[in-house]
């Protein structure tokens, strides 16, 4: 280093060797974005986060890394992921927009029992590899129940008068059906009783509306396996007239809007006291053909949107 006159004069590296000194102070000071590696602390990381290092200053202020998210969401244009459930009111709408979300981790859950079943599509489902994922995006399909069944369950063991039972038969005429060969059969020696045809049911229910306000004079079971009672009307003193009464009848109907027919067998039962009767029928095992039509809906869901499917509830809900 030479000098002027008392003044020092830098030489051309020693100036520049300065200059850079003097910048990387500089640079020192001001803040800067890092990548810090994620390796080892768990799934569901990109390999590497942006961080915001400030230095220390000449102040004493000490250093920091700053997390730099919460600015780069503020940029954001759209959801960083899908949330919500959708929820349809058919099965095929269910299948279309299961096959318009789905990944190769979606799954589809069955609630098969009564009351309320239900089908549940998670599109964010954990992954094969048990990767978690958040389980937020969801499409649901409550079964809807038919009013006419909601009806038949409703009266389902239910002890009515005479003419009650009288007007249920008559209001649900369309959904008697005809037993098949094989369901004479099969139900007839479980039940050890007489079939009915839903003509048969009809006239029972005409003829105890024609003795709605008759007493019951006897009441036995037949060998055929039919009930046979006898009403007493009140300025008759005679027999009276003999009504005859099968032990089962079938129903068929719709349990879902937009699904297929069921068919359920009911034991047709009454009870005499004090000259009075009532009346009831009971369902045989109707939760085991309201499941099965669950299973089919389940099943054909699974296969149309190649998911693999279980009959349970998912995590968290």
């Amino acid at each position: 280093m030479a000098s002027i006159q008392g003044t020092p004069t830098l030489v051309s590296g020693e100036a520049e060797a300065i200059q850079k000194v003097a910048d990387l102070a500089i640079a020192g000071t001001k803040p800067e974005i890092v990548m810090v590696p994620t390796s080892g602390l768990g799934d569901g990381l990109p390999a590497q986060v942006p961080a915001l290092l400030k230095p220390a200053t000449p102040g004493g202020q000490p250093g920091a890394l700053l997390p730099v998210r919460d600015l780069i969401e503020g940029y954001r244009l759209g959801p960083a992921r899908r949330t919500g459930t959708a929820r349809v009111t058919t099965l095929d709408a269910f299948i279309a927009l299961v096959n318009r979300h789905k990944d190769a981790g979606s799954v589809i859950f069955a609630k098969t029992d009564w009351p309320n079943p239900a089908l549940t599509a998670i599109i964010d489902y954990h992954s094969e590899t048990n990767a978690p994922r958040h389980g937020e995006h969801r499409i649901a399909y409550a079964f809807p129940v038919t009013p006419e069944f909601q009806a038949w369950i409703a009266a389902n063991g239910t002890k009515m008068g005479q003419g009650e039972f009288a007007q249920f038969l008559e209001e649900h005429a369309a959904e008697l059906a005809a037993p098949y060969d094989a369901e004479v059969v099969t139900y007839e020696r479980l039940f050890k009783a007489k079939f009915a045809t839903p003509n048969e049911l009809i006239d029972l229910a005409r003829s105890l509306e024609i003795h709605v306000n008759a007493q019951v004079k006897n009441a036995v079971r037949l060998q055929s396996g039919e009930g046979e009672v006898v009403f007493r009307e009140e300025h008759v003193n005679g027999a009276g007239e003999k009504v005859t009464v099968p032990g089962v009848f079938m129903i068929s109907l719709r349990s879902f809007v937009d699904g297929e027919a069921v068919r359920i067998p009911a034991r047709l039962r009454y009870r005499v006291s004090g000259g009075a009767i009532t009346w009831s029928f009971q369902l045989y095992r109707w939760e085991d053909e309201l499941r099965a039509r669950v299973q089919h809906d389940l099943m054909r869901a699974a296969d149309e949107t190649g998911l693999p499917s279980f009959e349970g509830a998912p995590e968290g809900r």
